[in-house]
């Protein structure tokens, strides 16, 4: 019987391991759902990836190269999970995706973006808001976005287009692009 050593044993202990999950899980929750996870899926992966980084310890030289390789650990979990599943994940091209993510990400962990975006959200019309919250935040069908907002589904797409396109301009403006 071969046994393997202990997490302990090759380098990682339980405060390095807290110390990367404080300081990598909620960008590694939103880096898969960006791939295209759905909440409980990215729940399960986050968690798996730090498992296996507890099991298999990585050179630490640093927050973003840490970053890096969490993001590959769980990538890798990811299409793993989608080949089980006999599905093909939303991006075709993972490696545009990740350079995606790499422009999001930026220096601030993507808090640039994400503090123009809820600016911008507040600039919106209520009707606008609140179709955005039920279609993204609640998963709602465009049907039934539309019976809650007493409009047709189309008119729910052409709300939801106009509306994502006027935050995409609003956030470019705020972040100076």
């Amino acid at each position: 019987m071969v046994m393997e050593p202990s997490p302990a044993a090759a380098g990682l202990d339980e405060a390095r391991l807290a110390g990367l999950v404080r300081a990598h899980q909620a960008a590694l929750w939103r880096y898969l759902r960006y791939l295209g996870c759905q909440p409980a899926e990215a729940d399960d992966l986050v968690q798996e990836t730090f498992l296996r980084v507890w099991r298999h310890p990585f050179t630490d030289q640093g927050p973003a190269a840490a970053a890096g390789y969490l993001r590959t650990v769980a990538r890798n979990l990811f299409l793993d999970a989608t080949r089980r599943a006999k599905v093909r994940p939303a991006f075709v091209d993972l490696s545009a995706a990740e350079a995606a993510w790499a422009v999001y990400e930026r220096e601030d962990g993507g808090e640039g973006y994400r503090g123009a975006l809820r600016t911008c959200l507040g600039l919106l019309a209520e009707r606008a808001r609140r179709a955005l919250a039920l279609f993204y935040g609640e998963d709602r069908s465009r049907e039934a976005v539309a019976a809650n907002l007493g409009l047709s589904a189309d008119g729910v797409k052409t709300l939801l287009r106009r509306s994502r396109e006027t935050l995409r301009e609003c956030i470019e403006r705020k972040l100076g692009r």
